[in-house]
């Protein structure tokens, strides 16, 4: 079973979401938390597998929230490597999902996604994949990166660590496509892309396929508006 916790201030979304994940075989929901503060520390109490988290909730707000979870799974908390969050947002209202992101979240999902998308995507998550929709996260990115001025620098000795194979595969998982879809762009096999996706995840000192698709943005192997 996928233990998962909901985070949202909003107590008709958390009945929402509960009737859907209950009558999911895999799933059990194992608590509710109506703001950050109470979803980390019922992160901490109840070790779910997934948190389902909102961003904008009073006080403590999903990003904090993300923040506290992840820092007490790096710290070591006796349950693995620690809850995964999964971060619901409204993409068009929401400013915040870079930064959760950036705190550690493993993905994130838009509120009005489909209930079999949803449970998808928990399962995803669940199994330590990121979620990561490809072409809201371009948006997404491409949004932040624009609004903020040019891509933070980051030292040429990292991307150097990649071959020339590898960093085209990293642009092309910047730009949003999946291992699929990568594959058949550059004529590989899935699981040789695969392959390359763990080297290089490996070799920049990565946690997931969302930190690359940061990363590339913020060096600028990938910049905003590129195809």
């Amino acid at each position: 079973m996928i233990r998962v916790l909901l985070a949202d201030d909003q107590v008709l979304l958390r009945e929402g979401l509960r009737m859907i994940l209950e009558n999911a075989e895999d799933m059990d929901v194992v608590g509710e938390a109506g703001d950050g503060a109470q979803a980390a520390a019922l992160a901490a109490a109840l070790a779910p597998d997934v948190v389902l988290m909102d961003i904008r909730m009073p006080d403590v707000d999903g990003v904090e929230a993300t923040r506290l979870i992840r820092e007490a799974a790096r710290k070591g908390d006796g349950h693995g490597d620690g809850p995964k969050v999964l971060v619901l947002t409204t993409f068009d209202l929401d400013e915040y999902v870079y930064a959760a992101l950036r705190a550690g979240a493993c993905g994130f999902i838009l509120k009005d996604t489909l209930a079999p998308d949803l449970l998808s995507a928990i399962r995803a998550v669940a199994r330590g994949d990121a979620m990561v929709a490809p072409a809201v996260t371009r948006r997404l990115i491409e949004r932040h990166i624009g609004a903020e001025g040019d891509p933070l620098p980051r030292a040429d000795s990292d991307l150097a660590t990649l071959t020339g194979r590898e960093r085209e595969v990293l642009v092309l998982v910047a730009r949003g496509l999946s291992n699929t879809e990568i594959a058949a762009r550059l004529f590989l096999t899935e699981g040789t892309v695969k392959g390359h996706v763990s080297r290089i995840l490996a070799k920049l000192g990565l946690r997931d396929r969302v930190q690359a698709v940061v990363l590339a943005y913020e060096c600028g192997l990938v910049r905003a508006g590129e195809a």
